[in-house]
């Protein structure tokens, strides 16, 4: 049996060595949370963790809504989630948890979003699995294949009765390319970079900088929504890139920055009208959720979308944010979705399952990508890597390293931890650790074999109540 004893919950402020803009937002600053569990797990308690950002503007895109507010409800959800989780009576599998945690969330939180309370949810599913992959001694990426969690993937799509999860599994990734996000407001040549924006570490910062350093060949490049400057920004992308010798493959991310599918059709044709651009967007993997999450899945844009017949592969994002979205968003006319811890770990093995069923079935291609919400290592970085490679996610975007200067907001000691543990993840940089990329991508052997991705447990009483540091934001 499984039960939720304690929750113990603790954060730092972490600043960005560079803004990140995307969308309606621009990062300079946020709170890092952990949650801690401690769960009786057949009669053993074991302690399970998991961490992320509580970042503006991504679970709820209101332009007009203070920060304040939207952390204020993000801890909420949180808190909720956590005495949720302690309410529910002990279980016979983990998914028993998470299933009746998710039941008793929907009907307490439903004055919030969707996509905002299943981030609740998804902290203590992920502090479970951890908890209980410790407990097991049995790797993520095994347990999710034997099923030992006891996954329902019926549950959540009724089309997948009688299917396991060993039945669409791949073998999992040991390797991942990093896609390298270039943001709105990033340099793209070091000449570009201002002297009062120059961080002050020895990381890349332009995009010359990440291409020479890290090899990239996989980038994610965020559109603004003004034609124009997109169209001249990703000239200038273009343009940079033919000076490699290597070729490039890269995604475009709308931010929900388009009301309607004429408006990013108009986009469209502006690209394809410019031969070098058309030449360009022969390595377009696909685009991220062009449109606000207040119409993606509306009967209009259905009507529009399944008429454009020459359409880009169109995934969505935000859109995902509950349980059914992605089978909404196939039968709107969209090419799969995104996979994020934060909107869920069960649920991306289910939309995995989902999209091996109708590939099966419609021999169509679809897509199940990997994104980043600025994830920083140890713990959020390297559970959304074991789950993303569990997956068979080949490549996967990654900015929480570029944005953020490495493991440097972490006491010495607990850095040095993280690479004795995992030094084909991470190494030295100067002062401080930061993950380590070799010819464009990330090593996972040592991901893979912990538990649930980080092997050391984290003595979490070096950092302070969430309380105490949510309190400056909330002013």
């Amino acid at each position: 049996m499984i039960k939720v004893l304690e929750v113990n919950l603790r954060a730092l402020p972490i600043t960005t060595r560079m803004p990140f803009r995307y969308g309606l937002a621009t990062l300079r600053e946020v709170p890092h949370l952990f949650i801690q569990l401690l769960v009786e797990i057949g009669g053993q308690r074991q302690k399970g963790v998991a961490a992320d950002n509580l970042p503006p503007k991504w679970f709820t895109k209101n332009a007009s809504e203070p920060y304040k507010h939207e952390l204020g409800a993000m801890i909420a959800v949180i808190q909720l989630a956590c005495e949720v989780a302690q309410r529910v009576p002990a279980q016979s599998s983990l998914f028993a948890v998470w299933k009746t945690c998710y039941e008793t969330l929907k009907a307490e939180a439903e004055t919030y979003p969707p996509l905002l309370w299943q981030f609740g949810l998804s902290l203590v599913e992920r502090a479970l699995i951890d908890a209980y992959c410790r407990a097991k001694g049995q790797p993520f990426s095994e347990a999710l294949k034997q099923n030992t969690f006891g996954l329902e993937l019926d549950y959540i799509y009724p089309e997948l009765a009688g299917l396991q999860p060993a039945d669409v599994l791949p073998k999992p990734q040991k390797r991942v390319h990093l896609r390298h996000t270039v943001g709105l407001g990033d340099p793209l040549q070091d000449s570009d970079i201002t002297p009062e924006e120059r961080a002050d570490d020895n990381l890349p910062q332009s995009l010359v900088g990440v291409l020479e350093d890290y090899k990239v060949s996989h980038l994610k490049l965020k559109l603004s929504g003004n034609t124009e400057a997109d169209v001249k920004r990703l000239k200038a992308v273009a343009e940079l890139l033919r000076g490699y010798d290597r070729e490039f493959v890269f995604s475009l991310d709308g931010n929900e920055q388009y009301a309607s599918l004429a408006s990013f059709r108009e986009l469209w044709r502006a690209l394809q009208a410019d031969a070098g651009l058309r030449a360009f967007l022969r390595g377009l993997l696909f685009v991220e959720q062009p449109f606000h999450r207040s119409v993606a899945l509306s009967e209009g844009l259905a009507e529009d979308l399944q008429s454009w017949e020459a359409r880009p592969p169109i995934i969505i994002d935000e859109s995902d944010a509950e349980l059914g979205s992605l089978a909404e968003a196939l039968k709107t006319g969209y090419a799969g979705t995104s996979h994020k811890n934060c909107k869920g770990v069960f649920k991306s093995v289910a939309n995995l399952a989902l999209l091996a069923r109708r590939r099966e079935h419609l021999k169509r291609r679809f897509v199940l990508s990997a994104e980043d919400l600025t994830v920083i290592g140890p713990v959020s970085l390297q559970q959304d890597l074991t789950v993303l490679a569990s997956l068979g996610i080949s490549h996967a975007e990654r900015n929480g390293h570029h944005y953020f200067k490495g493991l440097s907001m972490y006491p010495a000691a607990l850095q040095k931890l993280i690479l004795d543990n995992h030094p084909d993840l991470y190494e030295q940089r100067g002062g401080f650790v930061s993950p380590r990329v070799r010819a464009g991508g990330l090593a996972l052997g040592s991901v893979l074999a912990a538990p649930f991705g980080l092997e050391p447990e984290l003595d979490l009483s070096v950092f302070a109540p969430l309380g105490d540091v949510a309190e400056p934001f909330l002013a």
